[in-house]
C-alpha cells in the first residue's frame, strides 16, 4: 500500500521477482483494508515509512506483518530500504521465479459475489508486455509519463512491466495532475503516455488553450484503455496533439490488454477497440457457440496472457470459462476489416471513468445502515465519466435518512468512488417478472436518464 511514484513503481518489479504481490489502493478505508488482508491471507503489508493511517490500523489488529518502505535516493531514483516492525528481516535461499509462478494478484469486482481474486502468473504479464509492446512498436528509446495509479492493471503492465521488458523508461508521477501534465510531459522529453478517457479530457482542456505547447510535445503516439474513448474526444487528441491516438481493450483477468488499434497513419477507428494482439478473440451467443461475420455476442479470449482461473471461487470460474475461452461479460461485434466493437456490458458493474464497482458491494454496505430496508446499487449515465453510482433506498418503517446522511455514513465504509452520487428514496423498489430486482435500466425507470 504505498503512494504513485519511483519507490511503489521499484517496490512492485522488485517484489514480483520473489514474492505475490498485491498492490491496493490508498484510498481504501479500514474495514476494506481489513477485508483485502483477510481474503489475500497476507503475510506482510508494505508502507511508507512513517504511515499511520487505515492500512497501519487493519494490519495491527489481525497482526500482519509491517514492512515500512524507506526511500534511499542516494542509490538512485525510485532506491528503497525495507524494514520489519516488530520483527527482524533475514535472508533465505529463494529461486528466482518460473513462468507458472504468481506474480500479481489483483481483485476484481463482480455481479453476484464479493470481489473475485485474479491470479496472474509470470508468463501472463510477459506475454500481455510482449502484445502491447508489438501493438506500439515500443523501442529503449521511448520514454513514458505515467499517470495511471500503480494499484490498477492499466498502469503496472501496460506502462510500467511493458516499458521494463523494453529497457524504455518511465517517469513515475505522485499522481495525475491535469494543471501540471503539459509542463511535465515537456520538462520530460516524453514520446507517449497511457491513460483513461477521464484523464484524456481533463487534458485537452488545458492543451486546447495551449496548442503551440501540445503540438510541442511531439509526441509519438497517445494511448486510452480501461473505458470507452468518445469518438469527439479521439478527433481533439488527434487534432491537438498531431499524433495516433490508440485505443486499447483490456481487463484485468487479461493481464491488460485483448485489442488495440493499430499504430500508423489511418489505421486507427474512431469508437472501435481495434484489433485481436495475439490473445485469440472471438463473438460467442450464450450457449458457448462461435459467431461469425459481423454477429453481435459476448467478447470472449484465450491466450497466454489470460489468467488461469478465479483463485478459490469455482463457480465464477465454471461461468467464465466455455472450452477454454474467458468470457469477458462485454457485448461486440468485429467489422469487415477485424475491429472490435463494444457495444455494451452484459455485466452489471459500474465503470465509473475506469475505476470498477460491484453495486453488491455498496448494497452490502449501505444494508449495514439501521435506517435502510432496502437498496440496490446501479449505474447512471455520465457525460465525464461515463458512468455513475446510483442508489435506489426504501427506508424502514418510521425511520428518516437523508442523502447527504446516506454518503456520510458510506464514506466511512467505502472508498470515495464508490459512493453514490444519485440517491432516490422510494416507497418500493421497480421489480422484474419474476420479482427480481433489476439493476439494468434502472435509472431510465427512475427518470435519472433520457
Amino acid at each position: 500500500m504505498l503512494p504513485n511514484g519511483p519507490e511503489m513503481a521499484a517496490a512492485f518489479i522488485t517484489l514480483a521477482q520473489w514474492v505475490v504481490t498485491a498492490p491496493l489502493n490508498p484510498n481504501y478505508t479500514q474495514d476494506e483494508f481489513s477485508f483485502y488482508f483477510n481474503d489475500l491471507k497476507s503475510k506482510a503489508v508494505v508502507l511508507p515509512d512513517g504511515y499511520s493511517g487505515p492500512a497501519l490500523a487493519a494490519a495491527q489488529a489481525l497482526g500482519t506483518l509491517v514492512l515500512r518502505l524507506k526511500p534511499t535516493p542516494e542509490i538512485g531514483v525510485g532506491g528503497f530500504a525495507l524494514t520489519a516492525e516488530g520483527a527482524e528481516l533475514t535472508g533465505a535461499d529463494v529461486n528466482a521465479p518460473n513462468d507458472g509462478d504468481e506474480a500479481l494478484i489483483l481483485h476484481t469486482s463482480g455481479t453476484t459475489s464479493r470481489p473475485k481474486v485474479v491470479p496472474l502468473m509470470q508468463r501472463n504479464i510477459m506475454a500481455s508486455a510482449r502484445n502491447i509492446t508489438a501493438s506500439l512498436e515500443l523501442t529503449d528509446s521511448d520514454h513514458c509519463l505515467n499517470i495511471m495509479p500503480l494499484f490498477h492493471i492499466h498502469g503496472l503492465i501496460a506502462v510500467l512491466a511493458t516499458s521494463m521488458s523494453q529497457g524504455a523508461s518511465v517517469c513515475c508521477t505522485s499522481g495525475f495532475n491535469a494543471l501540471k501534465f503539459l509542463d511535465q510531459a515537456r520538462d520530460e522529453k516524453i514520446s507517449w503516455y497511457s491513460g483513461v478517457p477521464t484523464m484524456h479530457q481533463a487534458i485537452l482542456l488545458r492543451a486546447k488553450r495551449q496548442a503551440n505547447a501540445a503540438k510541442g510535445l511531439s509526441l509519438r503516439l497517445i494511448r486510452s484503455s480501461s473505458a470507452s474513448l468518445p469518438p469527439a474526444v479521439f478527433d481533439e487528441l488527434n487534432d491537438v496533439f498531431e499524433c495516433p491516438v490508440i485505443e486499447a481493450y483490456g481487463m484485468t483477468e487479461a493481464a491488460h490488454q485483448m485489442t488495440s488499434n493499430p499504430l500508423g497513419d489511418g489505421k486507427q477507428k474512431a469508437g472501435f477497440v481495434g484489433i485481436a494482439t495475439s490473445p485469440k478473440v472471438c463473438i460467442m451467443d450464450q450457449d458457448g457457440n462461435r459467431l461469425t461475420g459481423d454477429a453481435e455476442g459476448e467478447v470472449c479470449i484465450r491466450g497466454d496472457n489470460v489468467t488461469p482461473g478465479y483463485e478459490n471461487n469455482p463457480a465464477a470460474n465454471e461461468s467464465s470459462f466455455t472450452s477454454g475461452w474467458f468470457r469477458t461479460g462485454d457485448q461486440g461485434f468485429f467489422d469487415g476489416d477485424g475491429y472490435l466493437k463494444i457495444t455494451g456490458r452484459l455485466k452489471e458493474i459500474i465503470n465509473r471513468g475506469g475505476e470498477k464497482v460491484s453495486p453488491l458491494e455498496v448494497d452490502n454496505v449501505l444494508m449495514e445502515h439501521p435506517a435502510i430496508q432496502q437498496v440496490v446499487t446501479f449505474a447512471v449515465s455520465d457525460r465525464m465519466l461515463g458512468e455513475e453510482v446510483g442508489a435506489a433506498v426504501v427506508l424502514a418503517d418510521g425511520r428518516e435518512l437523508d442523502s447527504a446522511g446516506l454518503r456520510a455514513y458510506a464514506e466511512t465504509h467505502l472508498a470515495k468512488f464508490k459512493i453514490p452520487k444519485h440517491i432516490v428514496f422510494l416507497d418500493a423498489i421497480p421489480k422484474g417478472a419474476t420479482g427480481k430486482l433489476q439493476r439494468i435500466g434502472l435509472a431510465q425507470k427512475l427518470g435519472l436518464e433520457d
